[in-house]
């Protein structure tokens, strides 16, 4: 039971740093890179379905939620944002993460297969690290920390602990993390002043 209640407790806390993001995008003040959310939709997708095959159990369940929501916030930010601002390291990084998903299903083995999604997934995170350097503002660090302690639950409600289950997620609060302080402390040397 005790699992079952961090599951659904990672869960909610998905939909909490959820919400504000898309609200911010709708609004106009939060602005994705439409990159590297497409790439995590697909390989937290594929992380999900790994999970899933290793008994991650409720452990699981907000990494199938995050897929969903992922892949409908790359949709969006395709569509509302600017393409000018996508640079060529941008597209390189897009490539590399793309190219190396066809190697995840080729690999029979399943903790190189969640190996190769975490390398992917911190690729991805490149167009949205070097937008968030230069325009911290465009980005809601809210989100990403809640992003970075849902998955740290989640950790603790997997029923079956083991690198396949564990790593990807462990990656994502430590990718998240960076992120929050890179996004902080850019936009204290930017206005001189202490953010929220």
């Amino acid at each position: 039971m005790e699992k079952e209640i961090l599951g659904t407790l990672a869960t909610l806390i998905a939909f909490a740093s959820y919400a504000p993001y898309l609200w911010g995008i709708f609004k106009g003040y939060v602005k994705p890179h439409a990159f590297s959310w497409l790439v995590w939709g697909l390989l937290t997708a594929i992380g999900f379905f790994a999970q899933v095959s290793d008994n991650a159990g409720p452990g699981a369940w907000v990494t199938g939620f995050s897929a969903a929501i992922t892949i409908f916030i790359a949709c969006i930010a395709y569509f509302r944002n600017d393409r000018n601002y996508i640079s060529k390291s941008d597209w390189y990084t897009f490539g590399a993460a793309l190219l190396a998903i066809p190697l995840w299903l080729i690999t029979d083995n399943p903790l190189w297969s969640v190996i190769l999604i975490t390398v992917i997934d911190a690729l991805g995170f490149y167009p949205t690290f070097r937008k968030g350097f230069h325009l911290p503002h465009e980005e809601l660090a809210l989100s990403f920390f809640l992003s970075g302690f849902k998955f740290a639950l989640a950790l603790f409600a997997l029923e079956n602990f083991t690198l396949i289950t564990a790593l990807y997620p462990f990656s994502l609060v430590v990718m998240n993390g960076i992120f929050v302080c890179m996004l902080l402390i850019r936009r204290r040397m930017i206005t001189g002043v202490k953010n929220p």
